[in-house]
């Protein structure tokens, strides 16, 4: 699902926007660290001589401008965060529920005796705090 914005964004978050997103695609192309910040600073320089400008059609113009020159420089494979929603190990963390320590073997629980008694014992008090809270569906259950 594409992202909705849920707000106004101003016109200086929309310039900041610009030039984080412009600096991502000059670290896509520039791989020399020294390079990339000779690049950045160029950037910010060509930001920072039109940070000024008080004629807010102008500053629209220019924010299009902007937009355009970076769609056009655009990387064909940009550089991805391993964990953003593009990267290669995007949902590679799998949420293992508790429910499955209920099937370990008697010998895998014999490793850890503590944990596993500790354990035995929040699920009571879980079960017996659920049965005072919803005193019905412990009728329920006695009644099957």
């Amino acid at each position: 699902m594409a992202h909705l914005p849920s707000e106004l964004i101003s016109h200086q978050q929309k310039v900041c926007r610009l030039y984080k997103r412009a600096v991502r695609c000059m670290e896509d192309w520039v791989h020399e660290i020294h390079d990339r910040r000779y690049q950045a600073a160029l950037l910010r320089e060509r930001f920072d001589k039109n940070k000024n400008i008080k004629d807010l059609s102008y500053a629209k113009h220019l924010l299009q401008e902007g937009e355009k020159e970076l769609f056009s420089k655009i990387h064909y494979q940009p550089i991805t965060f391993a964990n953003s929603a593009t990267g290669g190990a995007y949902g590679r963390n799998a949420d293992i529920p508790d429910w499955v320590l209920d099937y370990w073997h008697p010998l895998e629980k014999a490793m850890y005796p503590k944990y596993f008694a500790r354990r035995e014992q929040m699920k009571d008090e879980y079960e017996k705090w659920y049965f005072e809270t919803y005193p019905e569906e412990k009728k329920k259950l006695d009644s099957h």
